[in-house]
């Protein structure tokens, strides 16, 4: 049964969308668009070795301006962030200004970079009318030496060193800062800022909180006076007057603490440039007497002459609240209003608490339309969470990559090597858009192939920006001329999984389903390009041109013998079961939308036909070598998929590693209804005489259900039941791939046989490891020894639920394998589900595994409700790892969890096959 559809008029926030979609309002100018850290990253990495941790380190970036874009605490700017806000913290300890997350560089982790800050995404409406972020600021002196020192001296194999570690919060010792933003609906530019510091601790304590607003530095690179400089001026006790050239006027209000407050102050207005300070960095003369780091020098080090007291002027402000002490239990608030209209000085009180209570109404309304009624009030919080994380990770990235090569043209010129260092290849690329980012931490830019997954979740609550994000990695201005697509700013030509046409098209059901609007033009617009990337793949990963793709990285970081993304030694190459399987899956994606489009214009029946043929030859570079047995990518001996090692002069040998590799063949699959055949009988008398003609030869990746029911349906995979079977009872083994909590990425069958092999005098390995792994192949944090990671196991979610559609409940399989508990396919898949959702989800012992088994975020009532989407899980312990704030794929968790509900119930939910990929005619 179709699910029931949202109407347009069900919520606020709904007719907000409607009112951005049509453009009528702009509610999404203004949004959570900072990053949390744009230091180290390739964009502001001006050196000629592409070091650019080391190039552009935290140390410079209270002090050092930034090029390409801004980062702050809790940050929200407009969506070409010509304007920016934050919150800046002291708590009268550090050496430091908190004005951003701090966290270690590739260099300095035992596992790569990671951050080392306490921050939560709490609440997010898709048009950002509402918004709330934690931060856990500790009321020490925060510990940065001690966790570059310990994170040091920790090898690969050790844990990593976490602030909790550190003792910081021992005894409550912190405050929980809360900042919250609302828009007003009269005035889609009028924004009500709040922010609370509730005193965790058992004593009194001090606390500076600095509502600091500043300009993007787009003056300093070119001229002077080739560019307007903008303005931020005192005109009165608690306002401050913006100008800039294309955004126009903006008024920011601080409220007073009023005068009998007995512990607090301000605002005390203060003025800076957002200006390097080159006295410091490189003991160079200053361009401007006012610089970045004027704040931090007058607040902590009380130099007066930091900040500009003449005319009270600049490019960077803020307003200063000194509380002398914080009530041990109680809190403190500020609060503060940018808006576009002129006034007199006041935020408004009555207005302010009325709007923000409204928003945080309309937020409610919102998430309670989506939630299922079956949902569990601790499922509804991790999905609320999940799609918070989702929407804050949303970020302004700027590039323009013939500029960046090219170097600025006032200051010095970058080293010459710099050129030909990165992307050199990449010279189209020019970049000014909201996009997706995996984590605004460690990977705050985007990645083609996360964004796929990211777009899952968000087409829950927003498909135009879902749809959006799809269309804009296809445009001309992204996709390279050749047809790739963009893989992420460390190498834009590396290779990600073809996932997009997959992506673009659940959008699409997603959108129909949820809200009864099909976007026929969003999917034609994308497959035309996709049909570029489809040529693209063909043309340069099938070197031999025997339909057996190399691929390359694929997204599986360490999950084999060899770096996949260098040359083989001895000239040798890879033949890979997964690059082979991508494209099969590829090809049935593009013909699954061909159908779709051929609704409308049956020019496309043809084009569906050409993808069939496409995964035909694919299915036969699978299973059928002409070179035999040995070339064939599927072992009859093992009954499982392994990529094999072409040498010099033809020989080849299979590297036998019970990876995901072997089970991606699986996601190749799709079911034809009889009734959706019958609207396209070109396409059905092709695939007819296609299967008769292959007959012949070697049989077909096709099979006919013959049954009274659904006479003559067709499922096109690239496994038979006998395989089908073999694969899963290796995945459904809980001492191979099935975990409590999901699948593993590598079979626990290594543990105790490891794979090796000895190649020009050094030996390549690979041996289970549950958690991160112990290679240094890849640098840095590269860890798929193991662990579960959730976007491979969501798409084999995706294709069970498909077997099922065609085989039905007579199919069925072990399950867990050894158990003697027979199961459809259907509740295998329910099953994986419930046991990703164990991931976060509370257990009897009222904990969440991917906490650790850390006593203060499990039990602890400030921490407990506080769920993190962590990049990849230990998968005996579920303990989260990687990327803290990886909502990006991890966020996948709402969808499931929009699938499933309470998942405690003893039975799955009824089955719609149609949601999940069946192609039917109606």
């Amino acid at each position: 049964m179709k699910p029931k559809v949202i109407p347009p008029d069900s919520s606020t926030e709904m007719k907000r969308l409607a009112q951005s979609n049509e453009r009528s309002k702009h509610w999404m100018r203004w949004g959570p668009y900072l990053s949390e850290r744009q230091w180290a990253t390739v964009r502001e990495d001006y050196s000629g070795d592409g070091d650019a941790w080391r190039f552009f380190p935290h140390d410079h970036a209270r002090s050092r301006t930034y090029r390409w874009g801004e980062d702050g605490l809790a940050g929200l700017s407009d969506n070409h962030q010509r304007l920016c806000f934050s919150v800046a913290l002291w708590n009268g300890q550090d050496k430091i200004l908190k004005e951003r997350l701090y966290g270690l560089t590739n260099h300095e982790g035992n596992h790569g970079e990671d951050v080392k800050e306490l921050y939560y995404y709490l609440d997010n409406t898709p048009t950002h009318s509402y918004m709330k972020y934690l931060y856990k600021y500790p009321q020490a002196e925060f510990p940065y030496e001690q966790l570059v020192q310990e994170s040091t001296r920790r090898g690969r194999t050790d844990p990593e060193f976490e602030l909790l570690d550190t003792g910081i919060f021992d005894q409550d010792k912190y405050f929980d800062v809360f900042v919250e933003y609302a828009k007003d609906d009269e005035d889609v530019d009028d924004i009500f800022i709040k922010i609370t510091a509730f005193n965790r601790g058992p004593q009194d304590a001090p606390l500076c909180i600095i509502p600091q607003i500043w300009f993007r530095n787009t003056w300093s690179w070119f001229p002077e006076g080739e560019v307007q400089i903008p303005s931020l001026k005192k005109v009165h006790p608690h306002v401050i007057k913006a100008d800039h050239e294309t955004l126009g006027k903006r008024w920011v209000y601080f409220e007073a603490l009023a005068a009998e407050h007995d512990h607090g102050h301000g605002p005390e207005l203060l003025f800076t440039n957002n200006e390097s300070n080159t006295q410091r960095l490189f003991n160079d003369s200053n361009r401007s007497p006012y610089v970045k780091d004027g704040f931090h020098e007058y607040i902590i080090n009380g130099k007066k002459e930091a900040v500009n007291t003449e005319d009270y002027h600049g490019t960077k402000a803020g307003g200063v609240y000194r509380f002398d002490k914080v009530p041990a239990g109680g809190h403190v608030q500020v609060r503060v209003r940018l808006s576009r209209q002129e006034g007199h000085g006041s935020i408004v009180p009555k207005k302010f608490d009325k709007i923000l209570k409204e928003r945080i109404q309309d937020a409610e309304e919102f998430y309670g339309n989506l939630a299922l009624k079956n949902m569990t009030e601790d499922m509804r919080m991790i999905q609320r969470q999940a799609l918070a994380g989702m929407l804050w990770s949303k970020q302004w990235y700027h590039f323009d990559q013939r500029s960046w090569r090219k170097g600025d043209p006032v200051g010095m010129a970058p080293p010459p090597e710099r050129k030909d260092l990165r992307n050199r290849e990449w010279r189209h690329l020019y970049i000014d858009d909201i996009l997706s980012m995996p984590d605004k931490w460690e990977y705050p830019f985007f990645a083609a192939w996360d964004m796929a997954f990211h777009v899952i979740p968000l087409s829950i609550v927003d498909p135009t920006f879902a749809k959006n994000q799809l269309d804009l990695l296809t445009r001309e201005w992204y996709m390279h001329p050749s047809g790739q697509i963009p893989a992420y700013e460390w190498n834009f030509s590396d290779v990600n999984p073809p996932v997009h046409a997959w992506a673009a098209f659940q959008v699409f059901r997603t959108e129909d389903r949820l809200y009864g609007r099909k976007d026929f033009l969003f999917l034609e617009r994308v497959f035309q390009k996709l049909l570029l990337n489809f040529t693209w793949w063909v043309n340069r990963k099938d070197t031999e041109g025997n339909n057996v793709f190399e691929g390359g990285f694929l997204g599986l970081d360490n999950i084999g013998l060899f770096n996949r993304s260098e040359p083989l030694p001895n000239g040798a190459t890879l033949r890979q079961a997964d690059g082979t399987s991508w494209m099969a899956f590829f090809s049935l994606c593009m013909l699954h939308i061909a159908l779709e489009l051929a609704k409308r214009n049956p020019v496309y029946e043809d084009i569906a036909s050409k993808f069939l043929e496409h995964f035909f030859h694919i299915s036969d570079a699978m299973t059928y070598q002409s070179g035999g047995e040995e070339k064939s990518l599927w072992d009859t001996t093992d009954n499982f998929f392994y990529d094999s090692i072409s040498w010099p002069g033809g020989n080849t040998q299979r590297l036998k590693t019970r990876s995901l590799v072997g089970v991606i063949p699986l996601f190749s699959v799709l079911s034809l209804d009889p009734e959706y055949l019958e609207l396209f009988p070109g396409f059905t008398r092709r695939l007819e005489w296609l299967l008769a003609y292959r007959e012949k030869h070697r049989p077909a990746r096709v099979f006919k259900k013959e049954d009274s029911k659904e006479n003559g349906s067709v499922l096109l995979a690239l496994v038979d039941q006998t395989m089908l079977r073999a694969i899963l009872k290796r995945v459904l083994d809980e001492e191979e791939f099935l975990s409590p909590f999901g699948i593993r990425s590598l079979s626990k069958f290594h543990k105790n046989n490891p794979l090796s092999m000895w190649m020009c005098g050094q030996e390549f390995k690979v041996e289970y490891l549950p958690a991160e792994s112990d290679s240094g192949m890849f640098g840095g944090n590269s860890n798929w020894r193991g662990p579960i990671w959730l976007p491979t196991t969501y798409l084999l979610v995706v294709c069970l639920k498909r077997f099922h559609y065609f085989y039905g409940n007579d199919f069925k399989v072990e399950c867990p394998t050894g158990s003697g508990i027979m199961k459809t396919l259907e509740e295998v898949a329910w099953e994986i589900e419930i046991r990703l959702m164990r991931l976060v989800r509370k257990n009897k012992q009222d904990r969440r595994p991917a906490n650790g088994g850390h006593d203060k975020t499990d039990k602890d009532p400030f921490f407990k409700n506080l769920v993190l989407f962590y990049e990849y899980f230990d998968a005996e312990t579920g303990r989260g790892l990687g990327a803290s704030h990886q909502t990006g794929w991890t966020g996948l968790l709402a969808m499931i969890a929009q699938q499933v509900g309470d998942k405690c119930q003893e039975t799955p939910p009824a089955f719609n096959g149609n949601a999940n990929g069946a192609i039917k005619g109606n």
